[in-house]
């Protein structure tokens, strides 16, 4: 049984990120790499199908750049097999990105019985990653899944708005893409850490995996940060005789300024 893991590399949320220079992403000399919190989750549901069939062969996928290969032996620290890093900048687009993954996997050589994502990417949100892979590679998909049993059948429970749960029977091979609450990722230990240097990385360039810039869907400019909050205003209302007139102040400025009423 393979099983394919596709995961991404994501600044770390306590990481202050700036604009490049020419506006087109962000400066990432400087950024700390974690894997994608969702990817854990995906890493984790692999490793306990393992554990139902120890033949199975995980391997995590991850395109991006070489500089960095955190994710990739995170997951092998927790129990993967092998990995596949196809290089390439970190501001390509939902649709390069799974088409990259494609060719990874095809070139992998080893057919997929299964394929693990998370539901999205922390950093840019697009949530469209796995539905794509899945219909370039012509399976049945089911995103935000946080219930999963496999007896022949894969039966998955996804959450939809509102809290209600839909269930779904799929035949393998399938896209699944795993969301908060299907599992608890697990630690890796020091002996994990320790195999995981020795365990095989294949690398691929985009071109050996059918990806070029002709791909680009999207297309990034004029990254910016914010505007900073002005400085806030203050009140001093210790003087019952001006607590009124300080009380006709702030409701001006809550109707006027900050239009909260």
């Amino acid at each position: 049984m393979n099983i394919f893991v596709c995961v991404k590399q994501v600044p770390d949320t306590e990481t202050k990120v700036k604009p490049s220079g020419d506006g087109t992403f962000i400066d990432t000399t400087s950024i700390k790499w974690i894997m994608n919190p969702y990817d854990e989750f995906a890493v984790e549901q692999a490793l306990l199908v393992k554990q139902t069939n120890a033949s199975a062969n995980i391997t995590v996928v991850r395109v991006g750049s070489v500089k960095d290969t955190e994710a990739l032996r995170t997951a092998m620290a927790m129990g993967a097999d092998d990995a596949i890093l196809v290089q390439a900048d970190d501001n390509l687009d939902s649709y390069m990105i799974a088409k990259a993954l494609k060719g990874a996997i095809d070139k992998s050589g080893k057919k997929p019985d299964l394929i693990l994502t998370g539901k999205q990417a922390i950093d840019d949100d697009c949530l469209q990653v796995p539905q794509l892979l899945a219909q370039m590679l012509n399976l049945p998909s089911v995103s935000v899944v946080v219930g999963f049993e496999d007896g022949g059948k894969l039966k998955l429970k996804r959450e939809t708005e509102g809290g209600s749960l839909e269930i779904y029977e799929v035949d393998k091979p399938a896209v699944v893409a795993c969301n908060k609450g299907l599992n608890t990722p697990r630690y890796a230990s020091l002996p994990g850490i320790m195999k995981a240097k020795k365990k095989p990385m294949t690398e691929f360039k985009l071109a050996d995996v059918g990806v070029s810039d002709a791909d680009r869907r999207v297309k990034y400019s004029n990254f910016q940060l914010p505007p900073e909050k002005p400085p806030g205003k203050k009140m001093d209302a210790t003087d019952t005789a001006k607590q009124k007139d300080v009380v006709k102040q702030v409701v001006q400025l809550l109707r006027n300024e900050a239009k909260a009423i």
